[in-house]
């Protein structure tokens, strides 16, 4: 089946017990047993809760998967799964990565002996140049956040493969629609599901998906151990959200290619900061591995002051943290998703005071446009 069929009948749509058309909400915390020696199941739900279960079996059918992981957020994803490193493993990172995670790297990883050298990962021969001998780990976001650079995800899997560390790939903006980094020989894809997966701007979550059988046990043991779950109510609003996935990314997709082109043709607009323009250095990569550049940007204007007219100033785009909504939301990536970053690391990487980074929603491309055009050159 085709995805837009898959992400419908999954498996898990349809209740077994009713037939109800909606998974329920099993709004508990745990389960009658009937026998000392032999237990249900379910028991506690810490460990396992049947709302939980059908959207974790959902992620990793979309993602190819054969275990998926829900968590109470997109940073609780991706911290638990970090707790597969020990002290003294080395982690090669890409330098532009999401602010909360280089973070918990820095600042509290650290501090347990695990150690990340940060590189730019669109470069292969930097990538493999920073491998040590006791490198358990790559960690890779493409497109990344928020220049949207481009990782050869192959490429990259291939050299950490080959050195005996697993490949770990933040898969947030593109969502398991428009890549599938497993399929490319990745080993951990994780999701901020609050996101594009969720895609109505109303919970909070992560997920982790493997394919490797031994790998997903020690990640389940991480998930119980830790306890940083998706709670049931919030595991079927993903569910429900997850089924409007295709046409959601479908539209805010090509919405996003019109803006982007109408941006790069602006004489105030300084870069502009999308795969989908040929001009984009990892436009034929993401070309390659991907369905789509997908339905957020980045861009920077000529000023600081222009640049908080338009945060500032936009009302079809809500001035905002996050992404992914079916609104358009704009956020300005020094204050918000990179505030954790000191402003050293931020200049370094080119994150400046004067880059906005929007994520379309399904509003009308033309709306869109004309009220940038009004706050850009008015």
């Amino acid at each position: 089946m085709k995805f837009g069929t898959r992400i419908i009948h999954t498996g898990r749509t349809i209740d077994p017990v009713t037939g109800a058309l909606s998974i329920p909400i099993y709004q508990t915390s745990t389960y009658r047993q009937e026998s000392v020696d032999h237990f249900g199941k379910y028991d506690y739900a810490r460990s396992d809760n049947p709302t939980r279960e059908a959207l974790e079996e959902t992620i990793a059918l979309l993602e190819n998967g054969t275990r998926g992981f829900a968590f109470a957020s997109g940073m609780a994803a991706i911290s638990s799964t970090l707790l597969l490193f020990s002290p003294g493993d080395h982690l090669v990172v890409c330098e532009d990565v999401y602010g909360g995670t280089f973070r918990v790297l820095t600042q509290l990883f650290s501090r347990m002996g695990i150690e990340s050298t940060f590189v730019d990962a669109t470069d292969l021969d930097t990538i493999a140049a920073a491998f040590r001998p006791n490198t358990k780990g790559l960690y890779l976001e493409t497109p990344s956040n928020p220049l949207l650079k481009i990782t050869d995800l192959a490429g990259a899997a291939r050299i950490a493969r080959e050195r005996g560390a697993i490949t770990l790939v933040d898969n947030t903006f593109m969502t398991p629609y428009l890549q599938r980094p497993l399929d490319l020989g990745c080993d951990v894809v994780l999701h901020s599901g609050t996101k594009f997966l969720n895609g109505h701007s109303d919970v909070i979550c992560g997920f982790a998906v493997v394919k490797d059988a031994e790998l997903g046990k020690r990640i389940r043991f991480i998930q119980n151990a830790f306890g940083a779950i998706l709670g049931p109510q919030d595991s079927w609003l993903v569910l429900r959200g997850l089924k409007t996935l295709r046409v959601r990314m479908e539209e805010s997709q090509r919405s996003t290619v019109r803006i982007a082109q109408w941006l790069a043709e602006q004489a105030r607009v300084t870069q502009v900061f999308y795969p989908g323009l040929p001009t984009h250095p990892g436009h034929e990569v993401n070309a390659r591995q991907s369905a789509g550049p997908g339905a957020v940007l980045s861009f920077t204007l000529e000023s600081v002051a222009l640049t908080r007219r338009l945060l500032e100033g936009m009302k079809l785009a809500a001035f905002a943290v996050s992404l992914g909504g079916v609104e358009s939301i704009i956020s300005y990536p020094a204050k918000m998703s990179h505030a954790a970053m000191p402003a050293e690391e931020r200049a370094v990487r080119g994150i400046t005071d004067t880059l906005v980074r929007l994520s379309v929603g399904l509003e009308d491309a033309d709306d869109l446009i004309a009220e940038l055009d009004r706050l850009i050159n008015g």
